[in-house]
């Protein structure tokens, strides 16, 4: 069904896009700064919020159809200067395959895209291989909803349908455990309902986490 999501994917999440997403978008990417990628960055959404501090961005998406509108999205904003030439490119590289050396990113993006990713552990293994040691992870993504458990025995009885429709999205991932056990190091964390969302996936999460410094990354005194 991807042939049929790409195009209507923006149409669909149009009114909570409108309603929190932009909002919560634009102030998870401020901080940003330096060599940065999006991993699964669909239709582009968040082009638009990268600040002029970071240098660059390697936008990925595996999806030929939502990567059509991301690379017409990113012409825009090169042509509106939001992007210096050179300063963004787009792969075709899945989340759990990044052609990025180990160690060599400031920031690592991901929002709303582990819930479609087949294998969420090794996505989140890449994106501690890729970061510098103390890099962010920022993410956004719709969770279980373990706080109210009539909504997650609907998440649970639809799960089936639903990711055979939206591009394989799960219903009932639980992201922020999965970025803990990926040993990347919660530095926020907001739970909160999206408004104007389908109600299936009005519980998210979002923030940022660490990559973990070790001693060995400690400059010697």
């Amino acid at each position: 069904m991807a042939w049929l999501l790409a195009p209507l994917y923006d149409r669909i999440v149009a009114p909570a896009e409108e309603a929190c997403f932009q909002g919560w978008r634009h102030e998870l990417l401020a901080g940003l700064t330096g060599d940065v990628l999006e991993i699964g960055a669909g239709t582009g959404a968040n082009v638009a919020h990268y600040p002029a501090a970071v240098r660059r961005v390697v936008f990925t998406e595996p999806d030929p159809g939502m990567r059509r509108q991301l690379e017409e999205r990113l012409a825009a904003a090169r042509g509106g200067g939001t992007f210096a030439p050179g300063a963004a490119e787009v792969r075709t590289d899945r989340a759990a395959a990044l052609s990025v050396p180990s160690g060599s990113l400031d920031a690592v993006v991901g929002t709303l895209v582990l819930c479609t990713v087949p294998d969420p552990a090794a996505a989140l293994a890449e994106v501690r291989r890729v970061l510098k040691p103390g890099g962010t992870f920022t993410f956004l993504e719709h969770v279980a909803a373990d706080d109210r458990p009539d909504r997650l025995r609907w998440q649970r009885r639809l799960d089936p349908v639903w990711r055979r429709v939206a591009g394989g999205c799960r219903l009932t991932r639980r992201t922020a455990e999965a970025i803990e056990a990926a040993g990347l190091e919660p530095v926020d964390l907001t739970r909160e309902s999206a408004r104007k969302a389908i109600a299936l996936i009005r519980p998210t999460i979002r923030g940022h986490a660490m990559a973990p410094i070790t001693a060995l990354d400690r400059p010697s005194s």
